[in-house]
């Protein structure tokens, strides 16, 4: 985004470079020459064009796509620099226990931490959107901007990806998600109901009681093998799974499932509605059943990690129309402390 830019007055900044760019295109004395655009000048044309990109990239740097759950709930930090091609981080336990000493004892017991070292490598994500010598003249003959829709676009792109490496990873690229199967989150085995004589784990199928007992078992879970240390604050489900426990009535209390647990589930802070987690979402979802996924909102416990949060260069000259190339780099979920989350397969 240009230094310059003045969001309350969008026409009047523009980035330098762009303006570079487009004086040593051959679009612009093309367009000084067209009658039908007014352009007093080169310069003039050029500082006119400067200003409707400038005003495009930063609108597409303001859209906020709400869907991309990752990327609204999940920690995200910027701690790699830029230009790391990885990172190693460590995954700790916590180990030794103290004693009963005498008042002259030389052998204490040893308390430290034991960290399993892990790489994460960092990939650049890119996109791209243009605009024709047509494009521009008809913006300008028109009076209208050009069209944010395409910059809005790239934008999306990039969103959407990062979204996706940040659930299921992608192993062609040593990128981790938080439902990658070698992220060593542990399991939890939902409870089975039988219905017809057929087994289902899904809270479709099973009452408001079920429904809470495998919510409460997962906290319980965690607890177990942590020795109670964690406890998770935030409970993500499939879009569908929220929307039943909303209105799913726990007979005889007035309490509906979701506002019972928000209630009183002790360390329970946010319940977070993910259509990533639907068994169809085969994009974000590599199990291809609902999952329920239980962890600490917190950067100390995982992050998703973006070295360079997207970024728009500064225009190109291809023939008759200008590209202006996107990327941002991710090294996707960081999880320091595997045990501070849980998932439950078969929702």
């Amino acid at each position: 985004m240009s230094k310059n830019y003045n969001p309350e007055m969008p026409s009047t900044g523009y980035d330098v470079a762009d303006l570079a760019a487009l004086k040593a295109s051959n679009l612009m004395p093309a367009l000084k020459e067209d009658r039908l655009c007014r352009f007093d000048s080169t310069d003039d044309a050029s500082i006119f064009f400067a200003r409707e990109l400038d005003y495009i990239k930063s609108k597409s740097y303001d859209k906020i796509y709400p869907e991309f759950t990752a990327l609204n709930k999940f920690p995200i930090t910027h701690e790699v620099p830029e230009g790391a091609e990885s990172m190693t981080y460590y995954s700790y336990e916590r180990t030794g226990m103290a004693a009963i000493i005498s008042n002259y004892a030389t052998d204490l017991p040893r308390a430290d931490v034991k960290g399993a070292p892990s790489t994460a490598f960092v990939k650049s994500l890119g996109a791209s959107y243009g605009y024709s010598v047509q494009d521009m003249r008809a913006s300008r003959m028109a009076g209208k901007s050009l069209d944010t829709r395409r910059a809005e676009a790239a934008r999306y792109a990039v969103d959407r990806t990062t979204n996706i490496i940040a659930f299921a990873g992608d192993k062609k690229n040593n990128l981790v998600g938080v439902l990658s199967t070698d992220n060593n989150i542990p399991l939890y085995t939902l409870s089975e109901v039988e219905v017809d004589s057929q087994k289902y784990t899904d809270f479709k199928h099973k009452t408001a009681a079920q429904i809470l007992d495998d919510i409460n078992g997962m906290f319980a879970y965690q607890a177990k093998i942590t020795k109670g240390v964690e406890h998770a604050d935030t409970l993500m489900l499939p879009h569908s799974v929220y929307i039943d426990i909303s209105t799913r009535q726990i007979p005889n209390t007035g309490y509906t499932v979701l506002r019972f647990l928000k209630e009183n589930a002790p360390y329970l802070k946010d319940i977070v509605s993910a259509p990533e987690l639907e068994s169809d979402a085969e994009d974000t979802n590599p199990y291809n059943k609902g999952v329920m996924f239980l962890y600490t909102n917190s950067a100390d416990k995982f992050s998703l990690e973006i070295p360079m949060p997207f970024y728009q260069y500064p225009l190109q000259n291809r023939n008759l129309e200008v590209i202006v190339p996107c990327e941002d780099r991710v090294a996707g979920c960081i999880i320091y402390y595997p045990l501070s989350a849980l998932i439950a397969v078969g929702a």
